[in-house]
């Protein structure tokens, strides 16, 4: 009976241990396969996405031509005194005699028509007087009603581009209303006679957007004018409408090239190309469904041969795990115990296998779990200690508030206006670097503390050191380390400012690029020298050992706002630097774009407190 159920707890074993070691056979070919085919489908996309940019290169590089086109024919016409002459007779009712009508169609006319038929991406060039009492000259000059049988001239206003419509100036001509034409119209006014006509330059719209006309059955394209009106080629569907109606939904304004993935569940590549000189966009949309799918098949054919493979290791496993049991045995004793919290018990070693060398890891492990156990406790009595010690800065940091404020109203008293201002910036400065806050700040708070901070300095001096800002509102928000910027700014003014001892400027400028923001900080100072500038570079990459701990040691207090950025959010961010000697200094702080959550209940809680506190005293 012993050995019986010796024989069925073994089998137990044998089978737990089959299957750990399948998991752990499985688990990384699991996430190598994994890596593997979201490799394939990036690489699919990449490639697509390639196309679509070398595809939006060349669209650009047609619009860009047909725009010159149309701007160079259009300023050739209004420059024609001619033709303006003509049309000004026209507006005043004034009648060309034969003469001139004869002299202006064989010499102007012929040399606009000559301009038009020279360029072969010109649908037609054409000038429509304000009135129908002109002499018509084909294929260049027509009277109004001429124009109002377009469809543009009853839009407002007439002047700017028009799209997608057809050519029925003349009913009775119909070779072009196959054909969607583009155009844009031109005023031409005269000081005295106002309007007096307009220049139609037209090309098609196959012309200028030849992207939209390709038959490929898995692409399609748009123009979307300033209206979001959608103009198509000869070819398209009304799921095509409803994905570009999605896709203006859901953009940001992003000019990439991004994959995408509409409600249907197509997988796509958009590219949308702005046209400023249009007021709209160009989108350009491919379905790569097909491509994705195709990847999804190889990895399900994948996952389906490596089944096969695991059960046929299950068997090979199971045989080479059932002569190992015998150290096992103590193993799975010894486990239980720690199972059950007594991790002083030691595994008994008996064998030299891998088994027995498992449990020599398996002790080390125990070893280990206790050092780490006492390393967290340590830890968490460090934790409520720095909390203890915040709490007690922020108790502090109130009495001092309170003092503060009762020393300006003193100074308010006895009209000691500019010690009043210099105690509230003390104020503001000694707020925002006692307050614990335990993440990081935004921008326009780390710009009211350099704020306060210059206030100060410039009592300090003889000479005034001015702060100028060039950010959008959109960075204040930007989120960065606490008292980032601050020393740099008082590095400025030590370093670059002070041995000069006459007013200066501190220019502050921030941009961002792509996921990262950058804030440049520049000071009108003495610069810096070769030998300088290299022992700062070097500090700053830790070669160089810092000396002393005093203020006045250049790059302390910059290798640490270094080593904070770089801690916070890696290697790739942190400071640069460049400067020319006798002009400037430059620091540039390089962060990840993110916005930093304003106002939060602890910072409110911490505002109502002092703002009590501060009644309460007055």
């Amino acid at each position: 009976m012993k050995k019986f159920r010796t024989w069925v707890n073994g089998r137990k074993l044998n089978i737990k241990f089959t299957f750990v070691i399948l998991m752990i056979t499985a688990i990384p070919i699991g996430i190598l396969a994994g890596f593997l085919f979201h490799n394939m489908e990036q690489d699919t996309v990449k490639e697509h996405k390639n196309y679509m940019e070398y595809k939006m290169e060349q669209a650009r590089e047609a619009i860009s031509t047909g725009l010159d086109s149309i701007n160079m024919s259009t300023q050739f016409f209004l420059s024609d005194d001619e033709l303006v002459e003509v049309l000004n007779k026209a507006a005043t009712g004034e009648k060309l005699t034969t003469k001139e009508l004869i002299e202006f169609q064989s010499g102007d006319i012929t040399n606009l028509e000559r301009l038009v038929y020279n360029n072969p991406l010109l649908y037609a060039v054409r000038v429509y007087s304000v009135t129908d009492d002109v002499q018509e000259v084909m294929p260049v000059f027509y009277g109004a009603s001429r124009m109002q049988n377009l469809s543009w001239a009853t839009e407002e206003p007439i002047d700017g581009w028009h799209f997608g419509y057809f050519d029925t100036a003349f009913y009775a001509v119909s070779s072009a209303k196959d054909r969607q034409v583009m155009s844009h119209v031109t005023e031409i006014s005269d000081y005295q006679n106002g309007v007096i006509g307009y220049v139609e330059s037209a090309v098609y719209m196959d012309t200028m957007f030849s992207c939209m006309y390709e038959n490929i059955d898995t692409e399609y394209s748009c123009y979307v004018d300033e209206d979001e009106n959608l103009y198509f080629g000869d070819q398209h569907s009304d799921e095509h409408e409803q994905s570009i109606r999605q896709i203006l939904k859901e953009n940001d304004g992003s000019e990439e090239t991004v994959y995408y993935q509409n409600s249907r569940g197509s997988n796509l590549i958009v590219t949308i190309l702005p046209i400023e000189e249009f007021g709209g966009c160009l989108i350009q949309v491919e379905d790569i469904t097909q491509a994705v799918q195709h990847v999804y098949h190889q990895r399900n054919m994948f996952v389906t041969a490596m089944l096969f493979v695991l059960a046929f290791l299950a068997v090979i496993i199971n045989f080479i795990v059932r002569r190992m049991l015998r150290q096992l045995y103590i193993i799975m004793n010894e486990m239980h115990r720690v199972q059950k919290g007594e991790l002083d018990t030691r595994i008994e070693v008996q064998t030299e296998d891998e088994m027995g060398e498992l449990g020599t890891q398996l002790n080390k492990m125990l070893d280990r779990i206790q050092e780490l156990n006492q390393e967290n406790m340590d830890r968490e009595i460090l934790v409520k200690n720095s909390e203890i010690r915040a709490l007690q800065n922020q108790i502090n940091a109130h009495f001092i508030y309170n003092v503060l404020e009762s020393i300006k109203m003193m100074a308010e008293i006895d009209e000691e206006y500019e010690i009043s201002d210099a105690i509230t910036a003390l104020g503001k400065l000694l707020r925002y670097s006692m307050r614990w806050v335990s993440g990081n700040v935004s921008l326009r708070e780390e710009l009211e503390y350099i704020k306060s901070y210059l206030v100060l300095i410039n009592l300090r001096y003889d000479f005034t050191v001015y702060l100028s800002l060039n950010l959008q509102e959109s960075l204040m928000n930007q989120e960065l380390p606490k008292m980032s910027l601050q020393p740099i700014v008082e590095n400025a003014v030590l370093h670059g400012i002070e041995p000069l001892a006459e007013d200066a400027t501190i220019y502050i400028k921030g941009w961002y690029e792509g996921d990262d923001c950058v804030i440049e900080i520049t000071d009108a100072g003495g610069g810096m020298t070769d030998e300088a500038f290299e022992k700062l570079q070097k500090r700053m990459e830790g070669a160089v050992e810092p000396k002393g701990g005093g203020s006045k040691s250049n790059g302390i207090g910059l290798k640490n706002v270094h080593d904070r950025i770089q801690m916070a959010f890696g290697k790739n961010y942190g400071l640069s630097f460049a400067t020319q000697l006798g002009c400037y200094t430059k620091v540039a702080v390089r962060i990840p774009k993110k916005q930093a959550k304003l106002n939060s209940a602890s910072d409110m809680e911490a505002i109502k407190k002092a703002a009590k506190a501060m009644e309460e005293s007055k």
